[in-house]
């Protein structure tokens, strides 16, 4: 299976923060599973990051490969679809996700309630 980790789930991962939910641990841990976060994911964090709203770590990409985790490049065809999404989430870094998901057929690992107004499978973080 294919796991496509939101922002908090890869930070919370990171931090082996006890605040992901057990079964999302579990399955992001399972060696069967291919583990990705997008490169999209890894700017907004960036950028919520240089304006300090948001704590992470320096070098989070080398600590996502470090992890395991590789990093989904963001594709032309991605970005088109995510533009042509209807607006049930404002958020474009979370829209380029239901795209990016779909694409792969990626389970998405969010907390995000808003992602259930998208055809996308969501484990909950």
């Amino acid at each position: 299976m294919i796991l496509l980790l939101d922002a908090h789930a890869v930070l919370w991962w990171l931090a082996d923060d006890e605040a992901l939910d057990p079964q999302a641990r579990a399955a992001v841990a399972d060696p069967v599973n291919d583990v990705l976060v997008s490169a999209a994911t890894v700017w907004e964090i960036a950028i919520k990051q240089a304006l300090g709203k948001l704590d992470a770590p320096r070098g989070l990409v080398s600590a996502v490969e470090q992890a395991g985790i590789d990093v989904l490049p963001v594709t032309g065809a991605d970005a088109e679809f995510a533009g042509g999404l209807p607006a049930h989430h404002r958020d474009p870094f979370d829209r380029m996700l239901v795209a990016q998901a779909t694409r792969l057929s990626a389970l998405l690992v969010s907390r995000d309630d808003a992602f259930t107004a998208y055809d996308v499978n969501v484990l909950r973080a």
